[in-house]
C-alpha cells in the first residue's frame, strides 16, 4: 500500500539548505511542505560531525531567516574576544530541532525522518519500509545536490593494511591509549581542526605528522563578520586586486598582503582554494607542526610505514592515523536552480549556502515563472581550484547584482542576518563604510572582468 500525501513541495534533504528554503517559502507562501531526510532528524550532516567542530564561520550567516542562530553574539574573551560566536555541532542541532518545532507547528510542514527518497514523488520509511508518495504537481526540491562527504560516512581513501590504527576524526576524542604519533590526513578545515584540537590537549607538535596532498588558501575570519564595514571593505579589497592582477596566484599573494587570505606554510603557494575561514592564532598553532608529508594523495597504511602516489615514509610502529580526507564540499557542476524536474537548491550569492537556500525560498514564494526566477537568481558554485574560486566569485557576484536590482528582494535581504553584506536598516554610517561603497563601485566592474578572464 502506497500512502499519497497531499503537499504543495517535497523536499528532499533537511539539513541547512532544506531548512533554510523550507523556512522562508512558509513564510511568504500559503503552500503545504513535506521534508524527508535519510538521516534520524533535522541538521543533516551535523548529526554526525565530530564532537569539537564549530561553524567556520559567525553563527549569524547560518541558519534559517526567520530565527537567527546564536543571537549575534560578540565574543567577550579568548583569541576571538571580538568576533562573532561561532556555534558549536550541538548548538546547531538544537538551532534546527527549535525550527522544525515551530514550522511543524504552523500545521503547514510534515517531517518524516529516516527516509529515502526513491523517485517518481515516492518515499519510503528505512524503518517501516511505508511508502508514500506526493500527488502530480507537487514540486520536488533537491537540497541535498551540494552535500558534503564527511569522515564519518565515508571510508578511508587509503588501504588499510592488518595492525594499522586507523581512526575517522570523530573517534580522535575516544583514544584511550596516547600514540606516540598521531598522523593527520587531509588538506582542509577538517584537518587543521584535528590539529588545533591536538595541540589544546598538550600533544607535542613533533608528536604530530600532517598528510597535506595539497596546501589550502583559507579566509581570515576576521574579515568575514557582519560589520557592514568589515564585510564590504573586504569585498572591495578583493576587486580592487583583481582589477590589477596578472594571475590568480599573484592574486591571492594580493589578498594575503591585504590579511584576506591566509596561507599555512609562506613557502609554500597553495593550489586548493575551499577557503574556508581561519583565525590568525589557529594559523599560529599550524605553523608548530613542522613534519608536513607532501607526495601526493595517500594510498595505504600499514603498521611503521604510509604509501603515497610519490613514495613512501616511515612512521612510529604505533602511530594513529586520523581519517579526515572526505571529499567536503561538492563541486558538482552548475544546474539552473528551476527545472522542470526539480527546484535545485545552489549557493547564489559565493558561499553562504544558508542564505542561497533562503532567497530560493524567498523568490519561489513571491514569482510564479521559472524562466524570471532563473534569471533573477542564477546559481553560484564552491571552489576548490584557485580557478573554481574565481568562478565562485564572478557567478556569485553577478547573481548578487541580479537580485538585488528587484526592489523587494533588495528589501527582504537587507532584514535577513543570513545575508553577510547587508547593511542592517538604521545601521550608523562611517567612513569606513563609505569608502568601502565608494572603491566597491569603482573596482567591481573591472575586477569582476579581470577575474572571468582569469577563470
Amino acid at each position: 500500500m502506497t500512502r499519497v500525501v497531499e503537499a504543495d513541495y517535497l523536499v528532499v534533504g533537511a539539513g541547512a539548505m532544506g531548512m533554510a528554503f523550507t523556512d522562508a517559502l512558509v513564510d511568504h507562501a500559503d503552500v503545504r511542505v513535506v521534508l524527508v531526510d535519510r538521516r534520524y532528524g533535522v541538521s543533516g550532516h551535523w548529526l554526525e560531525a565530530y564532537p569539537f567542530v564549530r561553524l567556520h564561520q559567525p553563527s549569524c550567516f547560518y541558519g534559517v531567516a526567520s530565527t537567527l542562530l546564536g543571537g549575534g553574539k560578540v565574543q567577550q574573551d579568548g583569541p576571538e574576544r571580538g568576533l562573532q560566536e561561532r556555534a558549536t555541532q550541538p548548538e546547531i542541532c538544537t538551532y534546527y530541532a527549535h525550527v522544525l518545532d515551530r514550522l511543524v507547528s504552523s500545521e503547514r510542514v510534515e517531517f518524516h525522518p529516516t527516509t529515502e527518497y526513491v523517485g517518481n514523488r515516492t518515499f519510503v520509511s528505512r524503518v517501516s519500509g511505508a511508502r508514500s508518495e506526493v500527488r502530480p504537481g507537487c514540486r520536488i526540491v533537491d537540497a541535498h545536490y551540494l552535500s558534503p562527504s564527511i569522515p564519518a560516512e565515508t571510508p578511508p581513501p587509503f588501504a588499510v593494511a592488518k595492525g594499522a590504527r586507523v581512526v575517522s576524526v570523530n573517534d580522535l576524542g575516544r583514544v584511550d591509549e596516547a600514540p606516540s604519533q598521531y598522523v593527520v590526513v587531509g588538506s582542509g578545515k577538517t584537518a587543521t581542526d584535528a590539529c588545533v584540537w591536538l595541540l589544546a590537549r598538550g600533544v607535542d607538535p613533533d608528536a604530530i605528522c600532517w598528510v597535506r596532498p595539497r596546501d589550502p588558501w583559507m579566509l581570515n575570519r576576521a574579515v568575514i563578520q557582519p560589520d557592514p564595514a568589515v564585510f564590504l571593505g573586504m569585498l572591495a579589497d578583493l576587486m580592487q586586486a583583481a582589477r590589477h592582477t596578472r594571475s590568480l596566484d599573484e592574486l591571492f599573494l594580493r589578498l594575503e598582503d591585504r590579511g584576506i587570505m591566509l596561507r599555512l606554510d609562506p613557502a609554500v603557494t597553495p593550489a586548493m582554494a575551499k577557503a574556508p575561514t581561519l583565525a590568525t592564532w589557529e594559523l599560529e598553532e599550524l605553523r608548530t607542526v613542522e613534519n608536513v608529508v607532501r607526495r601526493g594523495h595517500l594510498r595505504a597504511v600499514e603498521r611503521g610505514r604510509l604509501t603515497f602516489e610519490h613514495g613512501s615514509v616511515a612512521v612510529a610502529p604505533d602511530a594513529l592515523v586520523v581519517h579526515c580526507a572526505a571529499d567536503g564540499l561538492k563541486v558538482p557542476g552548475r544546474v539552473p536552480v528551476w527545472r522542470p524536474e526539480a527546484i535545485t537548491l545552489q549557493t547564489i550569492r559565493a558561499g553562504f549556502p544558508s542564505f542561497g537556500a533562503a532567497l530560493t525560498g524567498y523568490v519561489e514564494a513571491t514569482r510564479g515563472d521559472d524562466t524570471e526566477k532563473n534569471r533573477i537568481c542564477p546559481p553560484s558554485q564552491y571552489g576548490n581550484t584557485l580557478q573554481d574560486w574565481a568562478r565562485m566569485i564572478v557567478h556569485g557576484t553577478r547573481s548578487t547584482l541580479s537580485f538585488s536590482a528587484e526592489d523587494d528582494i533588495r528589501e527582504w535581504s537587507t532584514g535577513v542576518a543570513l545575508n553577510p553584506a547587508r547593511v542592517p536598516p538604521g545601521h550608523p554610517g562611517s567612513t569606513a563604510l563609505d569608502d568601502a561603497r565608494e572603491r566597491l563601485a569603482t573596482h567591481t566592474g573591472p575586477g569582476l572582468a579581470r577575474l572571468a578572464e582569469l577563470m
